[in-house]
């Protein structure tokens, strides 16, 4: 697994005229070595493999990875410099979106600007899920189901939303879940019309929808799921506004296609949305890609030209928001595969009265 992701990296790396890379991003130190830590860098040459850490970390690397561990005591920059320099490596690349200016700078000062000056995003190589990847999402998916699944008896009215995400985190992490994919959002009532509205101490009311995006991390890898319901008996408003998200997301979940693009993708259940009534009441992109990440590559969205393809997990998600109302959004974790999109994501969609 972990050499065939190196293999992919060395073409890459051949291909853009570079002799190795350090790589830097904490996701891409797991992706490519297997280590699980962070402040840490790894270098990577045609031939050989290596891990700078500091003593905190040096037992646990040689745990995980079989990369050749090289420890420092006074600085990570210093000592990866000295390794480049002993290694006489003269065409350096490096993650440009994750390496600090103050890091960059040290390297191109001490290395020259021409041997430290290519810039790679060595995250579109994450892409594409092997079927390992796969099975770790599948694993959190289902914690994220089942904790879906407990917190419906504990919504009530009198209950704040801090409490209904405490309720729901406890729960995934008995279930294994190593933390929270991301702050869980719970946006019960008014505050549902805020698509990013992160629990509250408000109290939860009779009438009200409550809309829950949250997700699990297993070994690593994410999850990530919205359901919205109603505490008590919904309104035909509700269920007008319910319906119209709930055939969107069918529809974003139909559209989801090898060979298409996520603007392609993202634009059928954005027209769908626009010729209800609602287009102005939906400021979001359909999806995102999912994995070691919570919003990786390909991206649905109105300005996403990245090309979808077998072995992705994307997610779809469209929403209604009208502020003095409230809002509703569903989404479902996606594979997609050769036949169209699989919703890995197993809770119900239709609508739930508690």
């Amino acid at each position: 697994m972990i050499k065939n992701r190196l293999e992919r990296l060395r073409k890459l790396l051949s291909k853009e005229g570079a002799d190795s890379v350090l790589i830097s991003k904490e996701v891409n130190l797991h992706y490519f070595s297997g280590f699980t830590g962070d402040e840490t860098y790894l270098l990577i040459t045609p031939n050989d493999t290596y891990l700078i850490t500091d003593a905190r970390y040096t037992e646990q690397a040689e745990q995980e990875t079989d990369f050749t561990i090289i420890e420092h005591e006074t600085g990570l920059v210093e000592k990866a410099i000295s390794a480049i320099k002993d290694f006489h490596l003269q065409h350096v690349a490096f993650e440009g979106k994750a390496l600090s200016y103050d890091e960059f700078a040290k390297f191109q000062e001490a290395l020259g600007k021409d041997a430290f000056s290519i810039s790679l995003d060595l995250d579109v190589l994450r892409v594409q899920k092997d079927a390992h990847e796969i099975e770790l999402i599948k694993k959190a998916i289902a914690i994220s189901d089942a904790g879906f699944k407990h917190v419906l008896k504990y919504i009530k009215p009198g209950v704040s939303e801090i409490e209904v995400a405490a309720e729901l985190e406890d729960c995934m992490r008995r279930l294994g879940s190593e933390r929270p994919a991301f702050p869980t959002i719970i946006a019960s009532g008014e505050r549902g019309s805020l698509p990013h509205g992160m629990a509250s101490d408000k109290l939860i009311r009779e009438g009200e929808f409550v809309t829950m995006d949250f997700g699990a991390v297993y070994k690593g890898y994410h999850s990530d799921i919205t359901r919205t319901v109603c505490v008590g008996k919904a309104t035909e408003e509700q269920k007008k506004i319910y319906n119209i998200v709930l055939k969107a997301q069918l529809m974003g979940v139909e559209s989801i296609e090898c060979g298409k693009t996520g603007k392609e993708i993202d634009a059928i259940s954005r027209r769908y949305i626009a010729e209800q009534g609602y287009g102005a009441n939906y400021g979001h992109g359909l999806g995102h890609g999912v994995g070691l990440e919570i919003h990786e590559l390909p991206r649905l969205s109105p300005r996403a030209t990245f090309v979808v393809d077998e072995n992705m997990i994307v997610t779809s998600e469209p929403g209604i928001y009208i502020k003095g109302f409230g809002g509703v959004r569903i989404e479902d974790t996606v594979l997609v595969t050769k036949k169209g999109g699989v919703p890995l994501t197993q809770s119900t969609k239709e609508l739930i009265e508690l």
